[in-house]
């Protein structure tokens, strides 16, 4: 395979998002309480620091689920198993109310959605919103944490466009 050199201040926005899609991310769903509360699927969710513990997502400001991000002070992270595209799919749907599309859930602290059968969850507190181009960098501190919620093993992965499963072959 041979790379293509791009050269300096040449990169559009249809080039980006192609070499975008080279970059494999686990998925997660996001929640936020509010009225109506909402969710999201997201693959910009990291961790950021151990010590203080912090982790971030992005959101776009147009996005349907940023006022209730933006006026969130607690948010769940759901990281989703392989076998739960279905979800992924639900939560990256427009013009429905995802969470009774999806009803696999329950109000947690502050009434932030939590989802059930998921591979991981950490409930968190939003400590900053920081503006990036047409994108807000969300960073939050976990304040609870649960993994081995449901059946799955091995997270949902996204990656060239789609959802794809890991291979643990050797």
């Amino acid at each position: 395979m041979t790379l293509q050199t791009i050269p300096a201040g040449t990169v559009d926005a249809d080039l980006f998002r192609q070499l975008l899609r080279r970059h494999a991310a686990a998925v997660v769903v996001i929640t936020a309480p509010g009225e109506p509360a909402t969710g999201f699927t997201a693959t910009s969710f990291t961790s950021v620091s151990l010590d203080p513990p912090l982790v971030s997502f992005c959101l776009a400001r147009t996005a349907s689920a940023w006022p209730a991000v933006e006026a969130a002070d607690t948010v769940a992270v759901h990281v989703l198993g392989q076998e739960q595209e279905h979800v992924a799919r639900t939560f990256s749907a427009r013009g429905i109310d995802r969470l009774a599309e999806h009803g696999a859930w329950r109000p947690g602290p502050e009434g932030v959605p939590l989802l059930d059968g998921v591979l991981a969850r950490l409930v968190c507190r939003i400590v900053d919103r920081v503006p990036a181009g047409d994108h807000t960098i969300v960073l939050a501190t976990p304040l609870t944490g649960e993994h081995g919620l449901g059946e799955a093993s091995t997270p949902l992965v996204y990656h060239s466009g789609r959802y794809v499963a890991l291979n643990h072959g050797r």
